[in-house]
């Protein structure tokens, strides 16, 4: 990734508002008048560059923050959407018919896990849920019919790293489309730059990091983007998960600072994972040493950014679990919610939560435990602060 500095790319980025505003005008408009008869056929059809016909189709604001997050991730273009799953669910329509299959990591977002093993059987489409780290396990499950290789740069919530160049080059062999979620890890690693055809991103996490604002966006070739947009069969324009351009113009905004955000975050959770192992607790963290994957992802990242904000404790059991969370939260150490990215540091239990679609045997099997605990790490200005609050908690459960 020579030269290729995503926060550079973001910030290189300059639209002034209808008014000369720093910030760019919000269109507030759900449709948009024209002049001629002849030009508003033409852009209906896709050929009449800068003209808007209707929001579900384009909006200046989702442009320019499609524009932004294509430049972040080094791909031609991009395209926003009302959710994450509203960018997960029409990539994988718009590459995959009847008849056609998916090898997909086992460990991934519950939702993503919930589409692909209960609602895409309905099209008659078949997933393979594999160790996305072992390559010889990948290549086994791929098949004639192999349409998608597909997995999280980090994974949720084990916090799996997927080696992006290795599966790049197994799709590529294969002829297969590789598509990679990097909610976990935005600007800490540029799939695109690895070798991954299109990039997706939750935008309701890190990147707008609020927790304010539900979004997604696919980021990938400009045909490919075309693609998802056709008016007769783009999965994006059909399904109409649309993005309101007053959240886009929210979440471009807070993409702004998003660089520092993820460098306090990735200390935050070195520092705190560091000292728990330490402590002798089972801690996950792919900074780590310890994590199985530690040198896969240097290998692959920007180290500028660290290793992003998400850590895991297993404490044992899901009643421990509960009562630190809860204890946790009490003391003002965070929230007990799902979710991530926020300022605040946020845990949950995946396996009663985010990842309860997955059924308990299959958690079993990849290693997901009930007293596993995900944290969200926070923008704490005072880490050692927090840590000597967070162990204070531990000691009194016995967890200790």
């Amino acid at each position: 990734m020579e030269n290729f500095n995503p926060a550079d790319k973001i910030q290189d980025l300059q639209y002034f508002g209808e008014f000369g505003g720093v910030n760019p005008s919000i269109s507030d408009s759900s449709t948009y008048t024209f002049l001629s008869a002849k030009t508003m056929f033409d852009t209906f059809e896709g050929n009449a560059e800068g003209c808007y016909l209707y929001s579900r189709h384009s909006s200046p604001m989702n442009l320019y923050l499609s524009k932004a997050l294509a430049a972040m991730e080094g791909t031609e273009s991009a395209n926003v959407s009302a959710s994450g799953m509203g960018a997960i669910t029409p990539v994988i329509m718009q590459l995959c018919n009847a008849g056609d299959e998916i090898v997909s990591s086992r460990t991934i977002y519950g939702g993503t896990y919930a589409f692909m093993k209960n609602m895409l059987p309905n099209w008659n489409i078949k997933t393979h849920f594999v160790d996305i780290t072992k390559p010889e396990l990948v290549e086994k499950a791929i098949n004639k019919n192999t349409k998608i290789l597909y997995c999280e740069t980090v994974s949720n919530p084990l916090l799996e790293v997927a080696d992006i160049k290795l599966l790049a080059n197994i799709a590529k062999k294969h002829n297969l489309k590789l598509v990679v979620d990097n909610t976990f890890s935005p600007l800490t690693v540029a799939p695109a730059k690895l070798g991954a055809d299109v990039v997706i991103h939750s935008l309701t996490k890190f990147i707008n990091g609020s927790s304010d604002t539900v979004g997604g966006v696919v980021c990938a070739s400009q045909d490919f983007i075309n693609d998802l947009k056709n008016v007769n069969n783009g999965a994006m324009m059909l399904f109409g998960a649309t993005m309101d351009s007053l959240r886009s113009a929210s979440i471009l905004k807070n993409l702004r600072t998003l660089h520092i955000r993820m460098k306090q975050h990735s200390y935050n959770a070195m520092y705190l994972a560091e000292k728990f192992e330490n402590d002798g607790l089972k801690v996950v963290y792919p900074g780590l040493k310890s994590h199985p994957s530690h040198d896969v992802i240097t290998k692959m990242m920007n180290k500028e950014y660290g290793y992003g904000g998400m850590m895991t404790l297993d404490v044992g059991n899901l009643d421990k679990a509960n009562q630190l969370m809860e204890l946790m939260q009490n003391r003002n150490l965070g929230y007990l919610a799902v979710s991530l990215g926020f300022y605040k540091t946020l845990f949950s239990a995946p396996g009663t939560s985010t990842s309860s679609e997955i059924p308990i045997e299959e958690q079993k099997e990849m290693g997901l435990s009930d007293g596993l605990i995900r944290f969200s790490i926070g923008l704490d200005n005072d880490i050692e602060r927090t840590y000597q609050m967070m162990k204070k908690c531990m000691q009194e459960l016995n967890i200790f």
